[in-house]
């Protein structure tokens, strides 16, 4: 049977494992040309979040159809887009999103708009009447639903018409009516003017149709346009307006005026106007008393006086002969007794008239008074109490303001406001300490609890741990695979000249016994070389594939025996 030393010492060609692929040279090569690239697509992935695009919405709400043709249409164009978390809009590069909306729009998208009268241009021969007046009426509500979304509040809006036959009989015809619906803008409201503009630029586009006939209605299904107060009794907007800016102004005049004095933040105002709105019209006619002692006027005068005819009453003895008749009158011959005799029979009584006319005093008056007078005002002004700090302590101080003082503050805002006792306005000035204008101020908090701060240490984090991942990356995987390149780099950029041949010195005289001793140690350490490392070899065979030692061993036992 064969010894352990005759195993080893045999001929028999055992295979040597051939070394791995990444030991090799070349595998090594790879290797680290591999990590470099992958330490290098790790920094431009970094880089790429790092620095990716903003994203900006192009169209929101869209419909499916819309959608899906914005979307086509992007794809053909090679621009990358993303949906919002809800679905609701479609986000494109910020830098990309008006000239993108150029594009669409020129390729008419979206088509969710409303449709105008360019519904008429692709009128078809043979068309009925009934057809005709739909795409009228739809044309029309298209144009009008567009011009209200010309509102920076409205987001969009749709307007329905309801639009009578004519008749010919008066007592058939009916008014047409319109309903408006207003999708706003979020965080948006229109006040009663806007409302009211709506309202008046449906009822002036369609015939016929008052203003009372239209109703506005919001997304949230609120009436806005509230017919139920046609009367004129309810507050105008307008005027409420103009009370607050009326109160807004007299309460800046009167701080404006103060704060020189109290100095800032040491005052407040307020202010209440009772405006009277009432718009009259007075006409009147006055007549003033025209007697003594009162100045008369006189208008015309008129005096007439007459005489009446010459006639004799009866006289002497009542009887026959007093009773006869005249005789003949004759005239006088000479002197002057009897024909004055005559004329004073003949005198009659006379009679006076006299007519004045005065002038009546009278009086016309047109008054008419404008809308929007002050009736009454009311303001009360509180100033705080004064401050003063104490130069060795440094302490603040508080005192009340003197009478003095507070009399001429009252006088000083008086007069901003306009004050009149006749219109029974009043004023209250009051002097009291404010609640927490000396207390010390609030210390400012640390800048890492500050919520400001939260973007740029978000921030911060991404570009620390961006660092870390190209450090981590350097340290532990390159640097250490360019370690054995680089030394041999190294080595070869150093290494140091070929020295210059020398003259060869005398050889001396060879020793044969000592080239013999040392060509026998040097063949005694290659033979136990040669067995350490077949023993290597076999413990190695032994541990990785046994059965061939198993065989060998059989082959040994058969041929002793």
């Amino acid at each position: 049977m064969a010894t352990a030393e005759q195993l080893l010492d045999s001929d028999i060609d055992t295979p040597v494992p051939p070394p791995k692929y990444w030991e090799t040279p070349m595998g090594r090569k790879v290797v680290i040309g591999g990590a470099v690239a992958l330490a290098l697509a790790v920094i431009a992935a970094l880089w790429l979040w790092s620095s990716a695009p903003e994203y900006k919405v192009l169209f929101s709400n869209t419909t499916d159809r819309d959608g899906g043709a914005i979307t086509a249409s992007l794809d053909q164009m090679g621009v990358k887009y993303k949906f919002s978390d809800g679905g609701s809009a479609i986000l494109v590069p910020a830098d990309q999103v008006h000239s993108v909306r150029l594009k669409l729009a020129a390729q008419g998208l979206p088509r969710a708009g409303n449709v105008g009268f360019e519904l008429l241009e692709n009128q078809k021969l043979g068309t009925s009447q009934f057809v005709e007046q739909v795409n009228y009426q739809r044309s029309l509500e298209g144009e009008l639903a567009n011009s209200i979304q010309a509102l920076a509040a409205v987001s969009q809006a749709r307007v329905h018409l309801a639009l009578p036959k004519p008749s010919v009989f008066v007592r058939d015809q009916q008014k047409p009516t319109a309903s408006v619906l207003l999708n706003l803008q979020p965080g948006r409201a229109l006040d009663q003017a806007q409302v009211s503009a709506i309202v008046h630029l449906v009822a002036s586009s369609v015939p016929e149709l008052t203003p009372a006939n239209v109703t506005v209605v919001d997304q949230n299904g609120t009436l806005l346009s509230d017919t139920s107060n046609k009367g004129g009794k309810q507050l105008d907007p307008n005027q409420l307006k103009y009370v607050e800016a009326l109160q807004q102004n007299i309460v800046k005049q009167v701080e404006s005026i103060i704060t020189p004095l109290v100095g800032q933040n040491n005052v407040r105002a307020e202010a209440t106007a009772d405006v009277d709105f009432a718009q009259v019209d007075t006409a009147a006619e006055l007549y003033k008393p025209n007697s003594p002692p009162e100045p008369q006027a006189i208008r015309s005068q008129q005096t007439s006086e007459s005489a009446g005819p010459g006639t004799n009453n009866p006289s002497g003895i009542p009887g026959a002969l007093s009773n006869q008749p005249p005789g003949v009158a004759t005239a006088p011959i000479e002197g002057g007794a009897p024909a004055a005799a005559n004329a004073q029979a003949n005198t009659g009584p006379t009679r006076k008239d006299s007519t004045t006319n005065y002038e009546v005093d009278k009086t016309l008056r047109y008054e008419q008074k404008p809308m929007g007078g002050i009736k009454r005002l009311t303001v009360g002004v509180v100033v705080n109490y004064r401050r003063s700090v104490d130069p060795k302590t440094g302490k603040i101080a508080i005192k009340p303001l003197t009478a003095a003082e507070v009399a001429q503050i009252n006088e000083l805002v008086k007069q901003a406001m306009g004050y009149s006792q006749a219109r029974g306005d009043t004023l209250n000035v009051t002097n009291a300490p404010f609640d927490g204008i000396d207390k010390p101020a609030e210390e400012a908090l640390d800048w890492w609890k500050d919520p400001n701060n939260l973007p740029l240490a978000k921030d911060i984090a991404k570009y620390v741990f961006i660092a870390m991942v190209i450090a981590f990356l350097w340290y532990r995987i390159l640097r250490p695979l360019m370690k054995p390149v680089m030394k041999q780099f190294d080595k070869a950029v150093e290494m140091p000249p070929e020295p210059e041949p020398e003259e060869p010195e005398p050889e001396p005289e060879p020793d044969l016994e000592a080239e013999a001793a040392a060509r026998q140690e040097v063949e005694e350490q290659k033979q136990v070389q040669v067995y350490k490392n077949n023993l290597e070899m076999a413990k190695s065979l032994a541990q990785h594939d046994p059965r061939i030692v198993a065989n060998v061993i059989k082959e040994w036992l058969g041929a002793e025996q």
